[in-house]
């Protein structure tokens, strides 16, 4: 029961990452999101194969840890009325409902787990996962959404250049550096808790 609740909460805390970009992309003017079927809580229109399916099994059979995606959603910058901080604004919606559902589970943990018939890790473990969405995603690296937040200030040329080796310096990251994002995720759920 546990491991169920655990696989779905994770699994709606990335959906409601990708549904809060399409929200905000649709506010501010840009409608393909909606015109895609991504404004939805249902996990087939969010899920990808290889990242939400393939790699995730791949990767905790073969290290022990869970990585992997889900589909983006489509944004077209020129439907924006200021299209560098609206994608900016866009960008910073996942993280940030990442955080939100962080501070929902911390709540929960300081006020319904003593009666409910659930490990209080859960709670933690929930926690402290969303954390890790909204601060990897939070990084200046292409296609992470913290490059839409951080690197609008580039000029495009700049911007397009890092993308060709986004992916890259993703996995680059991971290999080096997950460690301090490890360590900034420990603190935050110390804070929070």
């Amino acid at each position: 029961m546990e491991a169920l609740i655990i696989i779905f909460v994770v699994l709606y805390s990335i959906i409601l990452h990708e549904l809060a970009h399409g929200y905000v992309a649709d506010y501010l003017g840009d409608y393909t999101p909606r015109y895609s079927g991504r404004l939805t809580l249902n996990p087939l229109a969010h899920l990808d194969p290889l990242g939400s399916i393939l790699l995730p099994i791949f990767t905790y059979l073969t290290g022990g840890f869970i990585f992997g995606w889900a589909r983006p959603v489509p944004v077209n910058p020129f439907n924006f009325k200021n299209p560098k901080k609206d994608m900016a604004i866009v960008g910073i919606a996942g993280p940030l409902t990442n955080i939100f559902l962080a501070l929902i589970f911390a709540f929960l943990f300081k006020t319904l787990s003593p009666i409910l018939p659930l490990n209080q890790d859960i709670f933690v473990f929930l926690i402290r996962i969303n954390l890790v969405l909204a601060i990897f995603n939070l990084l200046p690296i292409p296609p992470l959404d913290g490059s839409r937040v951080f690197l609008s200030f580039l000029p495009m040329e700049k911007q397009i250049y890092l993308e060709q080796f986004g992916i890259i310096l993703v996995f680059v990251f991971l290999y080096f550096a997950f460690p301090l994002i490890i360590s900034i995720v420990n603190f935050l759920t110390n804070l929070i808790l």
